[in-house]
């Protein structure tokens, strides 16, 4: 039985990746192969059986990983974020939130009969999107900038704000479904542990991270001890009131000033991923199908009241006053899969209500996976001929993505951001973060490569990347992670002067794409150049002043690195590239001292080389001048002459006649 049990755990974790896996190489949110996984090895050939294996263990496994996901979730609701995100994810977290359990709320209860506590609760469990979910759609049907990140944003906003009220909800049925108990007393205290031991968890460990208490190392570790011992605290003063407790302290702690989370999002996300993966196969694995086929028409008429009447309704209503068209409007209102939070809730929440004998509670987790099959496929598969036929896909993105936030990044960044070419400066170094955003240039601080960069890097018109960083373990990371989510020709880095034995580590594919302006520009030649008064200038490159007047001007010193076409579009200048000379474009360069010299003198030579142009047409004209006046002067001369000899002739013609 142990080793039963050990094979199935290991069976789980292989099966887990192996799903992730299959659903970044498709390109699909990881939930669709998670859930097919499940569903083959429980009801299709009953090989996994949860409860059987877990027995009493499964509800505290479930239960634990339902309270690590709803505190990572937590973590992510930052209020100053919200508003900084525009009126249309406010209103949709907020308005549209209230809007979709109206609907849903009374469709469950008239459709499937069920009562008004179950009814309520399911609505609050299929609010919520995800980012799991909409992050791998957006990426595959590109809609516009402003619309993908509305969508991006509602997903990471709306899960603990949904996830909270399913909570709140949750508490008040399990607090009147049990006779024994005060209604009033009960919610009271539920409420008063839950949102008082969450707000005074979350001070704690801010202030704990405020004054460097746990060392870098034991952090992370710290923070998630922390929390499932006061998680487990809560449950024991006031039973189920944890999850409303981890959830309040992770948005205190999202919400504390001077106190950086960066590092504890990471970890937890990380962690978030394997227990999302093994606790989704593990619910999808208990589904009775028995269950999900009694839900019949009546459950496919509340999946149709959630996409066709409750999503169009609350983007309508959350547009007002917003300048979204009416295209945007309708793209937005097929677009809204739900994903693992409500899976995973609904399973926790049924346990404990059929531990309680709640009517209907049996039919909560099939209805609730329903919904997530329906979304995720249809919508899946629908939203790029969506997205096409209204016309809100975005073109060829030219944005750049730039790794390495030094001086020379954030003044080419400018330059490009003038041009109206969208880019996003990345490093791990907060100076540098810090610097960019003091020139308002779009950043992401923290590894590119991560998975919270993966939810959060708005990677909108984004379409190739600049690894021009210093640091040499993580480029070859952040290289081979976006040529795999752009392509290999999207992905362009600097030469690495490492020592023969380590670059035998790194492939050819790789080594060959480090040529960026250049096969000899390193970051360390760029770095001591802008030291030492390297300037960026754009310049026209027409046809009257060639590529050839460029290299005259400036000399062999000057670095071409972008140009931008009349098109707008951009072009990256590299080894590998078929870089064709040619007229009518905008020229970036970099002008190291010597150059700009070089121009100067190059400039006074040409304005001597014009005033002396200018004095010599001067003097030729001067000579015509007075050869044209001299002319006139003898013209004038020899008109009295002519004259003169003119009556001579005419006197003696007289005397002969």
């Amino acid at each position: 039985m142990v080793e039963h049990i050990t094979g199935m755990l290991a069976l789980i974790g292989v099966l887990s990746l192996l799903c992730q896996w299959v659903g970044w190489k498709l390109r699909l949110p990881a939930i669709l192969p998670l859930l097919l996984c499940g569903l083959l090895l429980g009801p299709g050939l009953g090989w996994l059986q949860p409860d059987a294996i877990f027995g009493d263990l499964l509800f505290p496994i479930i239960s634990l990983g339902v309270a690590v996901i709803l505190f990572e979730g937590a973590l992510t609701l930052n209020f100053k974020e919200i508003k900084e995100h525009g009126r249309m994810v406010t209103h949709l977290v907020s308005i549209g939130v209230l809007i979709t359990w109206a609907c849903v709320t009374p469709a469950a209860y008239f459709l499937l009969g069920f009562d008004w506590p179950i009814a309520l609760l399911f609505g609050t469990l299929v609010v919520v999107t995800g980012p799991t979910v909409i992050v791998p759609m957006l990426r595959s049907v590109r809609p516009k900038s402003n619309l993908a990140s509305i969508l991006r944003w509602e997903g990471i906003v709306i899960d603990p704000i949904g996830a909270l009220l399913a909570v709140l909800v949750f508490e008040y049925i399990t607090v009147t479904a049990d006779p024994t108990t005060h209604v009033m007393v009960s919610l009271g205290l539920t409420l008063l542990i839950g949102l008082g031991l969450g707000a005074l968890g979350g001070y704690g460990i801010g202030m704990a991270i405020r004054k460097n208490i746990f060392p870098h190392y034991l952090r992370n570790t710290a923070v998630l001890t922390i929390m499932l011992g006061i998680f487990v605290g809560s449950n024991i003063l006031q039973e189920e009131s944890g999850l409303l407790t981890v959830t309040v302290m992770g948005i205190w702690l999202a919400n504390m000033r001077a106190v950086d989370i960066a590092d504890i999002l990471e970890f937890k996300e990380t962690l978030t991923v394997l227990l999302i993966s093994a606790l989704f196969i593990l619910l999808a694995a208990r589904l009775n199908s028995d269950a999900m086929l009694s839900l019949g028409w009546a459950g496919l008429g509340v999946l149709l009241v959630v996409m066709l009447v409750a999503r169009p309704l609350s983007v309508w209503i959350s547009g007002i006053g917003t300048s979204l068209t009416r295209a945007d409007k309708w793209f937005l209102s097929w677009l809204a899969p739900r994903g693992i939070v409500a899976a995973a809730i609904s399973s926790l929440f049924a346990i404990k209500l059929e531990q309680l004998n709640v009517a209907g509670s049996e039919l909560i987790v099939p209805l609730v996976f329903l919904i997530i099959i329906g979304t995720v496929v249809v919508q899946s598969l629908t939203a790029g001929s969506w997205a096409q036929f209204l016309g809100v896909q975005a073109g060829s993105p030219q944005g750049l993505l730039m790794f390495g936030a030094s001086k020379f990044s954030r003044e080419l960044a400018l330059i490009l951001q003038s041009k109206n070419i969208p880019v996003v400066l990345t490093d791990t170094n907060y100076d540098n973060i810090r610097l960019a955003r003091m020139q308002n240039l779009p950043v992401y601080f923290g590894n590119p490569a991560s998975e919270h960069a993966s939810n959060y890097l708005d990677l909108n018109g984004i379409g190739r990347v600049l690894v021009m960083s210093p640091y040499r373990q993580l480029n070859p990371l952040v290289s081979f992670h976006f040529q795999d989510l752009f392509g290999i020709n999207k992905v362009y880095g600097l030469n690495s002067r490492d020592s023969s034995s380590a670059r035998h580590q790194l492939s050819e594919s790789y080594l060959k794409r480090l040529c960026l302006f250049g096969e000899n520009v390193t970051y360390a030649k760029l770095a001591s150049l802008m030291a030492k008064g390297a300037i960026l200038k754009i310049t026209s490159i027409t046809d009257n002043f060639t590529h050839e007047h460029f290299r005259l001007r400036y000399g062999e010193t000057a670095i071409p690195l972008v140009y931008i076409t009349k098109e707008n579009k951009v072009k990256i200048i590299s080894e590998t590239e078929n870089n064709q000379q040619q007229n009518d474009i905008e020229l970036i360069s970099l002008l190291p001292l010597d150059a700009q010299e070089h121009a100067i003198l190059q400039r006074a030579k040409e304005e001597a080389a014009e005033r002396e142009a200018k004095a010599k047409a001067k003097e030729e004209a001067e000579r015509a001048s007075e050869a044209v006046k001299e002319q006139v002067r003898l013209s004038s001369t020899a008109e009295p002459e002519l004259q003169a000899t003119a009556n001579n002739k005419e006197v003696k013609t007289n005397h002969n006649e």
